[in-house]
C-alpha cells in the first residue's frame, strides 16, 4: 500500500510537471498572463502619479479642427449607401466598423462618456459619430483587452444587437453572458475561429497588459485579431507597444493588406517620457513594417484624453514619419471620425 501510495505521488507530481511544461509562454504558474518572450519590461523606477498628470491635462488645448468629425447626418446616410459594399468607418478611439462581404464587425465599441467605472475615468472630447442605437446591424463583435476606454460596460449592456458572435481573449465571456449575448468565444493567442467560407478571426500577441481593479492585473488576456476575408489580410491592433513579436508575427503570418494601429497615448512627461505599452506614431509604422503590411490606419487618438501630447499631434507624427518606415504619407492612412470609405479605395 505503501509503494502504491509513493508511485502515485510520483506519477501525479510528473503530471502536474508536465503540465507547466507544456503551458505558453504567456500563461504564468499563478493563471496570470504576460506578454511576449523579449518584449520590454516597465522600469521600477516609472511611476504614475495622478495629481501630476491631472495638473499636467489641463493644460492640455482640447480644441480640434471641424474637419476632423464628420457631421452625424452624412456618417448616417454614408453607411447607408455603402450597405452593400465592404467598408470601414471610424466611429472613434478603437471603435470601427467593418463591413466584410455579409458580415458587419464592431471593434472595441466605446460609446460611453467617459472611460471608467461609473461616471470616473477620462471623459472624452468628442462624442461618437453616431449614437448606439443606430449602428448598423452587427454580425461579429471583437474585443481586444479589458482597460475601460476597449472593455466599455455600459455599451455592453446596452448594445443593441446581442445576437452577434463575441470573440475575446481568455476570460472576458463573463461580461457579455451576464448580459446576454447568445454566442461568446474565448481564445488564447493563434487560436482561431471560422465565422464562414471567406471570413477566419485568429487572435495574435500584443505588448500590453489588462486591469480594472486592484485586484485583476493581468488575470484577463489581450490580443490583436487577424483578420482574413478571402485573399485579403486585416490586422486589428489591440492597444500595443513595440516589440520583436511582430517580426515574428510578420515572418509566419503576413504580408498584411492593412493594419490598424495605435498612435495615441505615448507621452507621460514629466513623469517619464513614455508608455512601453502604447506604440508612438513612429514605433506603429516600424510594427505595421514589421508586419509586412501594406498601409497602416492609425487609431487609438483623437477622442479621450489618457496621455500627454498634443491632441492633435499623432497623425501629425505618424503622416510625417512613414518614409522613413517604407511607406508614403498617403499609405499612413488618418481617418476623420464618422469617415466611411470603401474597402477597395483604401487597398488600391
Amino acid at each position: 500500500m505503501r509503494f502504491f501510495l509513493i508511485f502515485i505521488t510520483i506519477l501525479l507530481s510528473n503530471t502536474l510537471l508536465q503540465a507547466v511544461e507544456n503551458k505558453p509562454y504567456h500563461h504564468n504558474e499563478d493563471g496570470t498572463f504576460r506578454n511576449p518572450e523579449g518584449s520590454p519590461v516597465r522600469s521600477r523606477d516609472v511611476k504614475f502619479s495622478y495629481s501630476t498628470f491631472s495638473k499636467e491635462k489641463k493644460k492640455l488645448d482640447l480644441t480640434y479642427p471641424s474637419e476632423h468629425v464628420v457631421p452625424q447626418e452624412k456618417v448616417l446616410s454614408d453607411l447607408n449607401n455603402l450597405k452593400d459594399d465592404n467598408y470601414i468607418a471610424w466611429i472613434g478611439h478603437a471603435t470601427f466598423l467593418i463591413k466584410l462581404g455579409d458580415t458587419t464587425i464592431i471593434t472595441d465599441p466605446l460609446f460611453s462618456k467617459n472611460a471608467g467605472p461609473l461616471m470616473f475615468g477620462p471623459k472624452r472630447y468628442i462624442e461618437p459619430a453616431i449614437p448606439l442605437k443606430n449602428i448598423p446591424e452587427t454580425d461579429l463583435f471583437l474585443l481586444t483587452h479589458n482597460h475601460y476606454d476597449h472593455l466599455d460596460y455600459k455599451t455592453i449592456k446596452k448594445f443593441p444587437h446581442k445576437n452577434a458572435k463575441v470573440i475575446t481573449p481568455l476570460n472576458l465571456a463573463k461580461y457579455f453572458n451576464k448580459n446576454n449575448f447568445k454566442d461568446v468565444n474565448e481564445i488564447d493567442w493563434y487560436q482561431s475561429i471560422e465565422i464562414n467560407n471567406d471570413l477566419k478571426i485568429t487572435l495574435m500577441p500584443a505588448v500590453h497588459w489588462s486591469k480594472r481593479s486592484f485586484t485583476d492585473t493581468n488575470k484577463t488576456l489581450w490580443g490583436s485579431f487577424l483578420i482574413e476575408y478571402k485573399d485579403k489580410k486585416l490586422f486589428f491592433s489591440c492597444d500595443t507597444g513595440y516589440g520583436n513579436i511582430y517580426k515574428t508575427l510578420g515572418e509566419k503570418y503576413g504580408p498584411m493588406d492593412l493594419t490598424f494601429m495605435n498612435i495615441g497615448a505615448y507621452d507621460f512627461r514629466p513623469m517619464f517620457d513614455k508608455s512601453i505599452y502604447h506604440a508612438t506614431p513612429e514605433e506603429a509604422l516600424n510594427i505595421g513594417q514589421d508586419l509586412k503590411s501594406k498601409k497602416v490606419i492609425g487609431m487609438h487618438w483623437g477622442t479621450v484624453v489618457l496621455s500627454l501630447e498634443p491632441i492633435m499631434e499623432p497623425p501629425v507624427r505618424f503622416k510625417n514619419a512613414a518614409p522613413q518606415y517604407g511607406y508614403s504619407k498617403e499609405d499612413a492612412i488618418v481617418f476623420k471620425i464618422g469617415e466611411v470609405k470603401k474597402l477597395e479605395d483604401i487597398l488600391n
